[in-house]
């Protein structure tokens, strides 16, 4: 009999990995709204403004770098052009928040400000339909898996991989980058969206509002680690990993692995376009520079920093990594980008199974420390009480002959 998928999902996670995303969830559904609404400014359990924001920010960071494992990690496709697929998901609900603003834009018009500044008479025909909330996140959704989709379908199909897919990612997200950077393609050219005002008749910068964004980001990535853990521990998942070991095997026993590339390839952009969407009303702001490839290249390094072909590794690695930029930009920016390369350079040599890797190490270690001393210990005591009474081997089995 088929186990029903629920059963399935229920399975898929240990008992620990249960806990600890309940635990996740109480904290941000219930710890950090309290701590920011309840308790008052300059109390030392009050939650800031700024801290809500910054944390909103990186789960879709955290939720990016986990889609960037399923494709590298467990199917063994360096991608180079992720920012492309987080950029379009946030410049997708950006057309809606900018439909929002309404009259209340510098210029008071119905066309958001950038076009009227270029003189624009009306919308473009593919900003039709864009002050719908749905209408974007069917946008949301369907333009970034149809790019990737059609991308991966033709890459997979010419069985291109390793370097060369990763240059050829890497040269998609330069482009639309500087497609974007255009004035005459409507997207704003190189200030892109912002000044953003409400998001379903809410405004976007109230505390409720921003607590909302903040627990949808975790519900996310609480999701979104769902959804990897039924996969990589399904039979999908096995034929994944055997893929990325050896793919001419893969092909010889019947499996095709475009269908399976293609699908993983497509969920990650998905992915990172949810997370897209989800990242611009929290920073209020969506410009070309999200598809830079020096952005794309970072997140591989959440993900490596973190450890590949873990979960749980590229959420750590987009904390560690994210958090660390935040102080090295205000304290130190001209340094960041050497200390970033810095810890590539390291993790690549040191860490090669990253922060997960480590504690893997530590763990071993610690384990198998305390056991040394006993068994140091039970061998210096088992001659003195054993000697007496114990016969040795040999004078046992000539007793036993004799017998």
């Amino acid at each position: 009999m088929r186990t029903p998928i629920s059963l399935r999902l229920l399975t898929a996670m240990p008992r620990s990995g249960w806990i600890a995303l309940a635990l996740f969830a109480l904290v941000a559904w219930v710890l950090v709204p309290v701590a920011h609404l309840a308790l008052p400014e300059g109390h030392p359990l009050h939650v800031s403004d700024y801290f809500v924001t910054l944390t909103g920010k990186v789960l879709c960071y955290a939720v990016v770098a986990v889609a960037m494992d399923l494709i590298w990690g467990y199917a063994g496709i360096l991608s180079l052009g992720h920012g492309l697929f987080f950029a379009l998901g946030g410049y997708a609900f950006g057309m809606y928040l900018m439909r929002q603003i309404g009259r209340d834009g510098s210029y008071h018009a119905d066309l958001p400000d950038f076009m009227v500044f270029l003189d624009w008479k009306e919308l473009p025909w593919y900003w039709v339909g864009s002050d719908s909330f749905l209408w974007a996140l069917v946008l949301v959704l369907v333009v970034p898996a149809a790019i990737a989709w059609v991308f991966g379908y033709f890459a997979f199909r010419s069985r291109i991989k390793g370097v060369y897919f990763s240059i050829i990612t890497q040269a998609l997200t330069y482009a639309a980058m500087l497609l974007f950077f255009r004035n005459e393609t409507g997207f704003g050219g190189n200030n892109g969206f912002t000044d953003f005002k409400r998001i379903l008749g809410y405004s976007i910068t109230a505390p409720e509002t921003r607590l909302v964004l903040f627990g949808l980001s975790a519900l996310l990535l609480m999701c979104t680690l769902l959804l990897g853990r039924y996969l990589v521990t399904s039979k999908f998942g096995r034929v994944l990993a055997a893929i990325r070991d050896a793919e001419s095997r893969v092909m010889f026993i019947g499996y095709n692995p475009l269908h399976y590339k293609l699908f993983i390839w497509t969920l990650s952009a998905v992915l990172c376009a949810l997370a897209g969407a989800l990242y611009v009303p929290q920073v209020g702001i969506i410009n070309p520079g999200e598809m830079s490839p020096a952005n794309s290249i970072e997140i591989a390094i959440w993900a490596a920093v973190g450890g590949r072909g873990t979960l749980i590794g590229p959420v750590l690695g987009a904390f560690t990594v994210s958090l660390a930029k935040s102080w090295f930009t205000v304290s130190f920016p001209e340094y960041w980008l050497f200390f970033l390369g810095l810890l590539f350079i390291l993790v690549t040599l040191y860490l090669p199974e990253g922060l997960v890797g480590l504690w893997r190490r530590i763990r071993s270690t610690r384990d198998t420390t305390p056991a040394a001393p006993k068994a140091v210990a039970k061998a210096a005591h088992a001659p003195a009480s054993t000697s007496t009474h114990s016969t040795p081997p040999d004078a046992a089995a000539a007793e036993g002959a004799s017998a």
